[in-house]
Formats: C-alpha cells, structure tokens, sequence
C-alpha cells in the first residue's frame, strides 16, 4: 500500500516534458518533488506563480513564498510571479496541460466531489471548479477509502459536484486507474503488495478488470 509520497511518485510519471502542470492542494503538491531527471515542466500554482520547484529544505523556507496550499515553495530560474487574475486567465484559456487534484469522491463516470462536505464549514470552493471545467487533462490523487474504510470511488458521488465527466485518471493508495468513457474504474496497475480481492472490496463503483494487471514501479 502507497503512503501519500508513494502516490505522488507515482503520479510524477505521468507528467511529460514540456507540460504546464497545476498542482492542486494536498496530496498533488508533493509531486513537485518527484519529477523525474531529466523532464522539464512549468508547474503553476493558482495564487500566481509559474516555475514552481520543489518544497525548500528546512531552514531555507521563505514566509512569503507559498503554494495554493499556503505551504512554502521554492521557485525555478526563469519562473514568474503574478496576481490570481493572471493565473486564471492561463487556467481559463487552457493553457495547462494536465491538472492534478485531490478528492473526496469520485464516480465511475468521471464526475468529481472534492471542496465541501454538508454541515462542514469550509473557506469555499477555490479555483477547483475552474480546474476542472479548463484543464485538458485531468488526474486525480486520493486516498481510495475514508477514515471509515468506505470506498471513495462511486457509481455516483454523494457530495456537492465540482465537475462532471471530467476525470481522467485516478491514482490510489492502491492502484492506478482509467476512467473510461463508457463508464468505469479500469484498473491499470497495482500498488506492490496489493491484491485485486483487496482492490474488489475498497471499489464501489463498477471496476473492470481485464487479463493480469501489473504491480506499479515507483
């Protein structure tokens, strides 16, 4: 089973050279620290920045300088610092490539549930409904089941939506998986030391599962 760095790693593999990637907040911010040698990207952060590096060593952290998550960053020679209605005209405009995000839920049609939960009080939405309605490809990064071992991946989310048949690709604790168009979680790869009986009994949602599935390499 992947811890979140794991998830993160993993997900660094999907990113290509020359990409503009958003990294959303939570488990996406840690994949700044696992590009591979190598790729060259421009990872963009909503408040305002372009050239994002990975997190500073401790004792080098600058106050001023944060991600979305309001966790300290570093910056890349060459990048840029600019106001948010900069940042969302480039995310508006589709200029990102691909857009990492976190969830709380996700449906087998590709529809994603990730900024409230009901009764809860949250700050609001964030740029996360931009997102997902801009960004030409999208995957997400999430833990496959709550506190509560229930499954987070759904025929159908119970949350407030924050975009419809807009997911791409998902990458649990557990596995990797497409999204297909038809509808369903194709598991592509299993996380080392996981079962599909285990992948089975964390997916509600319908999970297709074709020929030998492979453990991922992280």
């Amino acid at each position: 089973m992947l811890d979140k760095n794991g998830i993160a790693k993993r997900i660094a593999k999907e990113v290509k050279d020359g990409m503009y990637v958003n990294l959303g907040i939570g488990i996406p911010t840690l994949v700044a620290n696992y590009i591979p040698e190598g790729i060259n990207v421009e990872l963009q952060s909503e408040n305002g920045i372009l050239g994002m590096g990975p997190f500073p060593f401790e004792g080098d952290e600058d106050a001023d300088l944060i991600n979305a998550g309001k966790q300290t960053v570093t910056l890349l020679n060459g990048s840029s610092i600019f106001d948010s209605a900069m940042s969302f005209g480039m995310i508006r405009a589709q200029k990102v490539d691909l857009t990492i995000l976190g969830a709380m839920e996700v449906s087998e049609n590709g529809d994603i549930a990730n900024w409230k939960i009901p009764g809860k009080m949250v700050k609001g939405m964030g740029g996360a409904m931009d997102l997902v309605a801009s960004a030409k490809n999208i995957i997400v990064a999430m833990q496959q089941v709550n506190k509560a071992g229930e499954s987070k991946l759904l025929s159908a989310c119970s949350l407030p939506l924050t975009g419809v048949h807009c997911i791409k690709k998902v990458v649990t604790e557990l596995g990797v998986y497409d999204i297909l168009s038809t509808g369903g979680f194709k598991l592509l790869e299993r996380a080392p030391g996981i079962s599909i009986e285990q992948i089975k009994n964390s997916t509600k949602g319908k999970l297709i599962i074709e020929g030998d599935v492979p453990e991922m390499v992280i």
